[in-house]
């Protein structure tokens, strides 16, 4: 039999140390949120640009804009601060006017209230109510086209109720390079014509076209805006407008763009001002 040992056991012990990364919280997840939040409404904004016609945008810019109803001319106060506002039609910025005759595009033009407001005679502000909803298809009973509405924005200002028909890159007022209307310009002026029964006032017809090469030898724009402007006359007079009732047709030319491109078709328009009566 062998000898036992006294030897005492050895026990090794093995100290497991974690490993990892130490907790960084969740604040990455609000950011990452946010973020997709953002991103999401980022292609919401560019799907309503693409999916909406220019009478609905501006529908909806008139929506988010401020509803105090201010004078178009004052500057809204009648003691020490008050004055002339920078969105009256005629004075210069130094005044506090002048945005429209200076910068006369349909971005940066001084336009008075939004839509239908309160100034001047009541009767006029009732009457441009019914017409405005008449023309932009608004009232219950109206019946009038989605393509039609597609070129027809309307706006009050100090002269009257202004009704620009204008022209797209795919659907023409005029033939090219003349006075002869479309098929979709005799529409809106039977639609002009129709809603004018509405009111009785006065109706000033100018025509816009958009800018030629200057390497033209003869450049048409004034003729061009004036045929124009006579052609909607005539249309109107057609649809039943009073001859009396018409008291001016002017050519602009393209002296007063619509659209940043000087030769873009957003340019060709006709306006129809229902006047204010005096």
């Amino acid at each position: 039999m062998g000898a036992q040992s006294n030897a005492a056991p050895i026990i090794i012990r093995k100290k497991r140390s974690k490993c990892g990364h130490a907790h960084h919280g969740g604040a990455w997840k609000v950011a990452y949120a946010d973020f997709v939040t953002a991103l999401m409404a980022f292609f919401m904004l560019m799907w309503l640009l693409n999916a909406t016609t220019e009478k609905q945008r501006n529908g909806l810019a008139d929506y988010f804009s401020p509803t105090i109803a201010v004078n178009p001319i004052s500057g809204g106060g009648d003691g020490a601060l008050g004055g002339d506002s920078m969105f009256s039609e005629n004075a210069l910025v130094m005044d506090g006017t002048g945005a429209a005759n200076r910068s006369p595009t349909e971005v940066s033009r001084a336009r008075g209230a939004t839509g239908v407001d309160d100034s001047g005679d009541d009767r006029d502000v009732e009457d441009f109510s019914s017409l405005e909803a008449q023309l932009l298809g608004r009232s219950g009973e109206s019946m009038v086209s989605k393509k039609l509405l597609q070129h027809i924005v309307t706006r009050v200002t100090d002269e009257g109720l202004v009704v620009e028909l204008f022209a797209t890159e795919d659907s023409l007022l005029f033939e090219p390079d003349s006075s002869r209307p479309t098929q979709l310009m005799k529409d809106l002026a039977r639609l002009v014509a129709r809603s004018s029964d509405l009111v009785t006032n006065g109706i000033a017809i100018g025509g816009h076209v958009h800018a030629h090469p200057v390497v033209l030898a003869e450049n048409p724009v004034w003729d061009l805006s004036s045929s124009r402007a006579g052609a909607v006359r005539n249309l109107l007079e057609l649809g039943g407008v009073e001859p009396a009732r018409i008291q001016r047709v002017t050519g602009h030319a393209d002296r007063k763009l619509a659209h940043e491109n000087p030769m873009a078709a957003r340019n060709n328009r006709i306006e129809v001002i229902f006047l204010r009566k005096p």
